[in-house]
């Protein structure tokens, strides 16, 4: 069983957060969804009808999902670590990595290489996808995941406010998408993250919080109305086994899971090319050859600047790292 946090810590929490929207909206609008053919699957490669539909819903919605991509085998072994990792970060309570609230946690995949799996972390559909975006060989600088935990007993639900990820001054076109991959189905029930379709358009002004603040990107609560702008949340139901591409500018929030197990998501964020991000890996040196087989096979597509640790290093500090608004996803001057 998880443990649970002090009152007071949830009490302040929940404040930071702000209460959830509460307006009623009519017709709301759904990810576009799309569910490559049996030869799209086993080439590992979308067809032009496809690919044009993911890329054009990257840039009209800032969002697409993308069914049947991720074995769930693969899920399964990845998300049985995790979840115990979810339940060790949790017992640290307010010293943990929490994103706004503590029932949204940051953590990481195990960097080794008997959790690394292609199929999952390099899927070749998504990252033809994001290179058909944001320009051949993208650059995969960020790895990590959220989770979403069972409430504690008696305590209220939490959500996240309204945010961009993109908390700083940032490009008006896409310069970072993120591969977001779900290790069990998500829904309503336990937290599929709510995001406004639409409003990766919108610019830095619509945001408050200073960059590195725990709730720093927050979008302004007068711009959540949905009448005079058109933004609609939703919480969409996405299938173990697909994926979701998602513009780093995007307006969204994590929901609470009023289920009884945790539910994990992994993010992978590709850059674009040209894009001056001073982020870097840091994996298990076990790792390196499966990279350098996949670039030689041609089946990675991407560019990876890593940091190789010793396996035993990368086991030691990966559950340590800090919590999603900590991140600099900004560029070089």
């Amino acid at each position: 069983m998880f443990s649970r946090a002090p009152c007071s810590l949830c009490r302040t929490l929940a404040t930071l957060a702000g209460s959830p929207a509460t307006t009623t909206y009519k017709n709301p609008r759904f990810p576009a969804v799309i569910t490559p053919s049996a030869a799209e699957l086993a080439n590992q490669s979308l067809g032009p009808r496809n690919l044009e539909k993911a890329v054009r819903h990257v840039h009209q919605d800032g969002l697409v999902v993308i069914n049947d991509v991720a074995p769930h085998a693969e899920l399964d072994h990845l998300n049985a670590k995790m979840v115990e990792d979810a339940r060790t970060l949790q017992r640290r309570g307010g010293d943990g990595p929490f994103n706004y609230n503590l029932k949204n946690l940051q953590l990481q995949a195990p960097p080794v290489a008997e959790y690394f799996y292609p199929s999952t972390f390099t899927n070749r559909i998504a990252t033809q996808i994001t290179s058909a975006v944001l320009g051949p060989r993208p650059r995969w600088a960020f790895c990590s995941a959220n989770a979403a935990t069972p409430p504690c007993p008696g305590s209220s639900p939490q959500r996240q406010p309204v945010h961009a990820d993109a908390d700083f001054p940032f490009p008006s076109h896409p310069f970072a998408l993120v591969v977001n991959v779900p290790l069990i189905a998500m829904d309503e029930q336990n937290g599929s993250t709510e995001v406004w379709l639409g409003t990766h358009a919108a610019d830095i002004s619509a945001q408050e919080g200073a960059h590195g603040e725990r709730a720093s990107g927050r979008i302004k609560k007068h711009l959540l109305g949905g009448s005079e702008n058109g933004y609609h949340p939703v919480q969409p139901t996405i299938k173990k086994g697909a994926i979701t591409i998602r513009d780093l500018r995007l307006w969204h929030a994590g929901m609470p899971n009023m289920s009884d197990q945790v539910r994990i998501m992994l993010a992978m964020i590709h850059f674009a090319p040209w894009y001056r991000s001073r982020m870097r890996l840091e994996l298990g040196e076990d790792i390196e050859p499966v990279l350098r087989r996949l670039d030689e096979e041609g089946d990675l597509g991407l560019n990876v600047p890593v940091d190789w640790v010793k396996r035993e290093e990368a086991l030691e500090r990966y559950l340590n790292r800090g919590f999603g608004n900590s991140y600099d996803f900004n560029q070089d001057a």
